[in-house]
């Protein structure tokens, strides 16, 4: 599974490198290069539920999703899903998010079927039959979200690694080569404030394939 903290160094150091025209900036293909999963998505939601240990109800934001493979065999399932804000800040998903969140939920959904997050990342077997649902939860990062972007990571196998102007493969600080993974980016607008926080159209702007 991928580190937070050394993927969210690594973003940036690798947008650092891209603004100042130091590297080439890998693009995803045209046409499929490798395997990728079909990932069907609703429109993110806001939720507040009262956790254990909190004295005020915390607000939460998630997005609920089927993930289906259908490629030629079993793949290894252990998406990453970052969500960017308005300020430019990258929250992973899941991080920190009580149980007592999933299942309020769950419970809102009225999917039985619906997985945690630590339960669909495994082994995801081949055929319709074999889709998961699953659902990715970040804790509100604001209580006017403006306009804000969710990264999937894991739904290809498709990567680049980055090359710098002499020609050569960047590396990181431990010498390894950085390496970009196709990633999905939806782009999202809450026309809105935080005056009715919850109650305003959440609206998709733009969706691209990016390398991240």
């Amino acid at each position: 599974m991928i580190n937070h903290r050394r993927s969210v160094v690594l973003i940036w150091t690798v947008l650092a490198g891209f603004t100042q025209g130091l590297w080439a900036y890998p693009e995803p293909s045209p046409y499929p290069v490798s395997w990728e999963l079909k990932f069907e998505y609703d429109t993110p939601r806001r939720i507040v539920v009262e956790v254990p240990g909190s004295l005020t109800p915390k607000a939460y934001w998630y997005m609920t999703y089927t993930v289906t493979n259908q490629t030629d065999q079993d793949r290894e399932f252990f998406p990453l899903f970052t969500l960017v804000t308005k300020d430019g800040k990258a929250i992973r998903s899941d991080k920190g998010v009580p149980k007592a969140v999933f299942d309020k939920i769950k419970n809102r959904t009225g999917n039985k079927l619906l997985e945690s997050p630590i339960q669909v990342a495994d082994i995801l077997r081949v055929g319709e039959d074999q889709a998961k649902d699953s659902v990715a939860i970040w804790e509100e990062p604001h209580p006017e979200m403006g306009t804000f972007s969710i990264f999937v990571t894991g739904l290809s196998g498709e990567s680049a690694t980055v090359i710098g102007s002499d020609g050569k493969p960047v590396t990181d600080k431990d010498g390894k080569p950085i390496i970009l993974f196709k990633t999905l980016q939806l782009d999202y607008t809450v026309s809105g404030d935080e005056v009715y926080p919850g109650i305003d159209p959440i609206r998709k702007t733009h969706w691209r394939w990016v390398m991240r």
